[in-house]
């Protein structure tokens, strides 16, 4: 029996949720086409602090992580339950790198939810979200991923939600479906290097369009577990979707898998 997957989404905008387009699309055909994960571990850009922790309760909380949009976005629920033994497998699996577990603090974020919630709309799968370290460096993040692998073997999806490209303060409002040069340059190197050698990906810090691409690297470093994931089990990297949206956002997910069941849509 094959592993289970592991996933990179660019979730952009929480909009997502609502919206039904190419990326979301994708997201849901990929949920479809997985057999019924034992559990989710979810690195969110969006839970972003100076620990390593997961959380850990039968039942997280849903955050709405943003402001100025649309009520009915603001009152989306994704009730999905948690798993104590799963973060504490998260815990053991990571050994001696050490791992909090979070009863109470955080939840599940809009960008953990923003995606699952088109994934698994029954929102029946237990999700778990780790959050990313602000305070290590990137070596440490890819070493994480790869330690968290063993993971797959047990029916547990991983998945890494940000974007390779996320500059909020370029934003082209008036260019849904394009991206800037710059971005869509980015987006190819970073590619190359996921499809190839992905635990170079630190080579990206030499581009020249790395501080427009990863103005700050919250929504970057969820692909590093990722990439650490993938050079670790020798799986093969495929692109779910791919695409720029309003300039400076990159979309393109990828797939870290053991079989060539997923193309890009």
């Amino acid at each position: 029996m094959s592993r289970t997957p592991a996933v990179f989404v660019g979730h952009g905008s929480p909009m997502n949720t609502l919206e039904d387009n190419r990326y979301t699309r994708a997201w849901r055909e990929f949920g479809q086409s997985l057999e019924r994960p034992r559990a989710i571990l979810a690195i969110s850009a969006h839970w972003y602090i100076n620990a390593t922790v997961v959380t850990s309760m039968s039942r997280p909380r849903v955050i709405h992580d943003f402001y100025g949009f649309p009520q009915e976005l603001a009152d989306f629920d994704y009730p999905a339950p948690g798993s104590p033994a799963v973060a504490q497998r998260v815990a053991e699996v990571v050994d001696p790198v050490w791992v909090g577990l979070d009863d109470e603090t955080w939840g599940i974020d809009h960008g953990t939810w923003s995606v699952l919630a088109h994934m698994f709309p029954d929102a029946d799968v237990p999700v778990v979200q780790l959050a990313i370290d602000a305070s290590k460096p990137l070596d440490y993040h890819l070493d994480l991923g790869a330690r968290l692998s063993s993971l797959r073997d047990e029916g547990v999806l991983i998945l890494g939600s940000g974007n390779i490209v996320h500059n909020l303060r370029a934003i082209a409002w008036r260019s849904p479906d394009e991206g800037y040069d710059w971005a869509e340059r980015f987006d190819a190197d970073a590619t190359r290097i996921m499809m190839g050698q992905p635990t170079s990906l630190g080579d990206l810090r030499g581009s020249d369009d790395y501080h427009l691409a990863v103005p700050t690297p919250d929504h970057f470093l969820p692909l590093a577990y990722l990439a650490g994931l993938a050079d670790h089990d020798g799986s093969r990297v495929s692109t779910l979707v791919e695409g720029c949206t309003m300039g400076s956002l990159s979309m393109r997910a990828f797939v870290v898998s053991d079989d060539k069941s997923h193309t890009e849509s």
